[in-house]
């Protein structure tokens, strides 16, 4: 088991233990009588949260056992052993500025419901995707 899946699945014991000692904290800790009962909403939130972490600690537990060994999990490892490439960013693209208008515009249109600015601003981030995505597929001269 790997580190990240050991971290995960420590936050969902914390959170599990702390969803148990909210439940009865709610229930059986009050002054009033009309305080006394479970309180749903951060009672759900919690047992939500326990869950997800341990999904997620589940599904790193399941990736690290399919990998090879990983620098983090050497005692002995330096910090360059984890350096690497990691990926192929474009220097001077402008679609990134576009696809934020794009996702500012549908933001604006869902903040004021106006859903033709909600439409205009789908439109903008789609087609600005997909100009990023074809950025370097078309050849040299086009561009």
């Amino acid at each position: 088991m790997g580190a990240g899946a050991k971290v995960f699945y420590a936050i969902g014991v914390f959170l599990t233990i702390t969803a148990v000692i909210y439940a009865f904290g709610t229930n059986y800790v009050g002054d009033d009588a009309y305080l006394y009962g479970y309180e749903w909403a951060g009672g759900v939130a919690l047992i939500l949260a326990s869950a997800f972490s341990f999904m997620l600690g589940g599904y790193l537990n399941f990736t690290e056992n399919r990998s090879d060994v990983l620098p983090e999990d050497w005692e002995e490892a330096e910090v360059e052993d984890g350096a690497g490439v990691l990926g192929f960013f474009s220097p001077g693209s402008i679609w990134p500025l576009a696809m934020t208008g794009g996702i500012c515009l549908m933001a604006f249109g869902i903040a004021f419901w106006q859903l033709w600015l909600l439409a205009l601003g789908a439109v903008v981030l789609i087609w600005a995707t997909t100009k990023l995505n074809l950025q370097y597929g078309i050849p040299r001269e086009k561009h």
